[in-house]
């Protein structure tokens, strides 16, 4: 069952719509701009019906924007309001904490958050086989590094619940030298196992090139293609005509004029509009 338009689109075509829309979102430095952004990928994640995936890597994001924020207060020197005088640390100076640099390390964890966003997006609504076919088409070698990149995750986490699941049954003393050996043959085993499956069912055992069947597009591949587009072009008309006007140091000037504001409408209007046609989703 085709559960968005996004899923209805060609593989291709969708990594190509959420990746620009990474890299939208790693072009803006504007605070409003990143927002809306983050806010596409979000909506987008609900549209699509993993909004729960894209909603659980934002939990992952948080600590690691924070992280992001901190850092960059305590090694950026620049900024002329200070806001926290420490201490002088040998060998790095004085840690003294600017508005400035705790503003923009802000953005820079909103932008990673951002990113981590459309990633996750990208993860739960590109079927990668689709990906790796077209992969292999082009290029056995590529497929097959591509097809055990992204098998190989689920099969580590299997290894590391087996080995957690291992620990807790020999708290009581410890493990003998032939459970582990048994433990980590039986995971070797099963993930070459596994491997050889994925290769197998993926068809690169037959070698040449496969056969190419030719699909038309549709009008969803149409749309999101001309979203991905417009993404892309409002993007670069952002940074090449100076719309977003921000500058974080030597003082923070977050300027909040029309076209600052007519970006942040229209980058969701680009992005979901194609999430309206819902004809022919199951």
């Amino acid at each position: 069952m085709t559960r968005s338009p996004l899923h209805a689109a060609r593989a291709g075509i969708g990594a190509l719509w959420c990746t620009t829309l990474a890299l939208v979102a790693l072009s803006f430095e504007h605070p409003l701009l990143v927002g809306s952004a983050l806010a596409v990928a979000i909506a987008a994640g609900f549209a699509a019906g993993v909004g729960r995936a894209v909603m659980r890597s934002l939990v992952w994001a948080l600590p690691l924007a924070l992280a992001i924020a901190l850092i960059n207060a305590l090694v950026t020197r620049d900024g002329l309001t200070l806001v926290f005088r420490g201490p002088a640390v040998p060998g790095i100076g004085r840690l003294d904490i600017t508005a400035e640099a705790l503003a923009y390390g802000t953005v820079l964890g909103l932008r990673a958050a951002a990113i981590m966003a459309c990633a996750a997006l990208f993860t739960a609504a590109i079927d990668p086989d689709a990906l790796l076919r077209a992969l292999r088409r082009r290029s056995l070698r590529i497929g097959v590094t591509a097809a055990l990149a992204t098998h190989l995750v689920g099969v580590l986490a299997r290894d590391g619940r087996r080995l957690a699941e291992a620990q807790r049954t020999l708290r009581e003393g410890p493990p003998p030298r032939l459970g582990v050996l048994r433990a980590v043959t039986s995971g070797a085993l099963d993930r070459a196992t596994d491997v050889a499956a994925t290769l197998e069912v993926r068809g690169f055992g037959g070698g040449g090139r496969a056969v190419r069947i030719a699909q038309p597009w549709s009008r969803h591949d149409f749309a999101f293609l001309a979203s991905a587009v417009a993404m892309a072009a409002l993007a670069i008309a952002c940074g090449v005509g100076g719309w977003e006007a921000f500058a974080a140091y030597p003082r923070l000037v977050v300027p909040l004029e029309p076209r600052q504001l007519l970006v942040a409408v229209a980058l969701p209007i680009c992005a979901l509009l194609p999430f309206l046609d819902r004809r022919g989703i199951g």
